[in-house]
């Protein structure tokens, strides 16, 4: 049996961020505008998603459903990119390589999941794509994020030996090899974490959601391991992809030095 929650219990639930304000202000720890703005914006954000998925669910087209999709992946992609550092290259290329890196490994994983593994039918059912998007795309979002940023700090860091072995005759992949190696690791690393714990020392949301609506525990574990499953294999397609994108575009087009002006900003 699910239990109701009406919109008082829901307004009482959210005067548990007053508890995180008021330390928040206690002591002086400067955080308390954010989490009334978050608050608020995660709200609107969510009821927002909520009737939009009320009339994407009621219209059932596959056309609608992959433009949602898509969009998620831009404001994904966008958000990565708002993740770096000022200087530490071009946003708007962090942007670019996270939506390209994001959009096809979130194809190719919920295809698998979708087909191979669930046999959703139809296969564009909103019910299983949409919150499976969410949860790839998410984590996506953080592995590419993090891969482009510590990237981009090793290059500066390590540029002179870098040019060094270009100038010996390297060619960028052999060059950068090493530090794209702990830039996928460093993006890696959260999913593996997470893996490493999960049903542990936390339970995820979608599993403790099903459960909170009545689902077998043991049925909800087994949508949990897909999903966990299907996250590590995400991150894993975003990071590689994105730090090879990213790499490459701090070369110049001969491929014989770095492109400083993009290392640096402008």
């Amino acid at each position: 049996m699910t239990l109701n929650l009406s919109l008082s219990q829901l307004v009482l639930a959210a005067s548990m961020v007053l508890v995180a304000m008021a330390i928040s202000t206690w002591q002086h720890l400067g955080l308390t505008k954010s989490l009334a703005i978050g608050a608020v914006r995660g709200t609107v954000q969510l009821i927002f998603m909520g009737y939009v998925l009320v009339t994407v669910f009621r219209i059932n087209e596959p056309l609608l459903i992959g433009l949602l999709m898509v969009l998620m992946v831009i404001l994904a992609a966008h958000t990565a990119a708002g993740r770096q550092k000022e200087n530490k290259g071009d946003k708007k290329r962090v942007a670019y390589f996270a939506f390209i890196s994001i959009l096809i490994s979130t194809t190719l994983t919920l295809f698998f999941v979708s087909q191979v593994v669930i046999d959703v039918d139809p296969w564009y059912s909103p019910q299983y794509l949409i919150p499976l998007a969410g949860m790839v795309i998410a984590n996506s979002m953080n592995a590419a994020a993090l891969g482009a940023e510590r990237f981009a700090s090793e290059l500066c860091a390590r540029r002179h030996h870098v040019e060094a072995l270009l100038a010996l005759g390297a060619s960028p992949k052999e060059a950068c090899e090493a530090l794209m190696r702990k830039a996928v690791g460093a993006a890696m690393m959260p999913t593996i974490s997470a893996l490493m714990v999960v049903g542990l020392v936390s339970l995820p949301g979608m599993m403790s959601g099903q459960i909170l609506s009545g689902v077998s525990p043991l049925l909800a574990v087994r949508y949990q391991l897909v999903v966990q499953f299907m996250i590590v294999s995400a991150a894993a397609m975003t990071s590689v992809m994105m730090v090879i994108f990213y790499a490459r575009s701090f070369f110049d087009h001969e491929a014989q030095s770095l492109d400083l002006t993009r290392l640096i900003g402008h």
